[in-house]
């Protein structure tokens, strides 16, 4: 077994080609997880070893045994050999250790200020490992996002990190989101009315409905009414939620509301959903955090 501080041979183009392993997901995989461990020649060029092409190739066959991307690569960097061990090679500094859940929504916040994409998702994968989804969301994610407004709103933070961290988190969002429309629950159709930009706690509670085996169809932020309406009309859900920041996106459409009631239930949430309101066309309002209110919703 070639040791890790033994010479370095291969350039990233050929363990890519070794391992069958596209470089874009080798490097991934040397950021977020530190599954390799390249040696830096004098010109500045990574080299990699055996033990590393050895590692992806455990990682791999941990992937195909249906293990998470992080999870895989936990798994291989455990079953490292005793020798290679010994040599002290230390994480890399992407690599994540199981921590309490409190140091973990540090962890990510910190990663999110500095605007360090790679070490926010190293940050989320081992959440997501060590913890429910659900529970990522409501007790890291969402409590991020309130903050990160509120510090917006006050000047705390400038644009530019609210639009990174707002990209970031909507990008693993989407991931999660991906395939929900193949439940064999309820129709459920998710939407934001004219104007309304903010989407993100709607799309944290499609996910948890997801999750339960409901079918989630997204419009997602700044629909048209008229569009909403011409959806709901051809496919009839179980169930429309609109989400709101501002009681104002509500009553600008009331009209359009009072239509869309006519044809499928309708709910209202946020900031600027009224109980008095949504009584007045013929709605409901959803309470609580969006993870709380997708699990009473599903009867969790």
């Amino acid at each position: 077994m070639t040791h890790e501080n033994a010479a370095a041979l291969l350039r990233i183009g050929e363990l890519s080609r070794r391992v069958g392993v596209s470089e874009h997901v080798l490097r991934a995989w040397e950021s977020r997880y530190g599954l390799l461990r390249p040696k830096r020649t004098p010109g500045g060029y990574r080299l990699y070893s055996e033990d590393d092409q050895n590692r992806v190739v455990r990682m791999q066959a941990h992937l195909a045994d249906g293990l998470a991307a992080a999870q895989a690569a936990q798994a291989a960097i455990a079953e490292e050999p005793a020798d290679d061990l010994a040599t002290g090679a230390g994480p890399t500094r992407w690599e994540v250790s199981a921590a309490t859940l409190p140091d973990s929504a540090t962890a990510f916040r910190q990663a999110l200020d500095e605007l360090d994409e790679p070490r926010t998702q190293a940050v989320l994968d081992q959440l997501l490992a060590d913890f429910t989804v659900e529970t990522v969301l409501r007790d890291v994610v969402l409590p991020y996002l309130r903050e990160l407004g509120d510090r917006w709103e006050s000047g705390a933070v400038s644009i530019a990190q609210e639009h990174f961290a707002s990209n970031v988190v909507r990008g693993r969002l989407g991931n999660l989101a991906r395939g929900w429309g193949y439940g064999q629950g309820p129709q459920v159709l998710l939407a934001c009315p004219p104007d309304e930009q903010h989407e993100l706690a709607l799309l944290v509670f499609g996910i948890v409905l997801s999750r339960k085996g409901w079918r989630v169809g997204y419009l997602g932020a700044n629909t048209p009414m008229l569009d909403t309406i011409q959806v709901v009309a051809q496919n009839r859900p179980s169930l429309v939620v609109l989400v709101a920041t501002a009681p104002e996106r509500f009553t600008a459409v009331a009209p359009e509301l009072s239509k869309l009631v006519d044809l499928a239930p309708l709910a209202l949430a946020g900031a600027g959903a009224s109980a008095d309101f949504a009584r007045s066309i013929g709605a409901r309002v959803l309470v609580g955090d969006p993870v709380t209110a997708a699990e009473k919703l599903a009867g969790a």
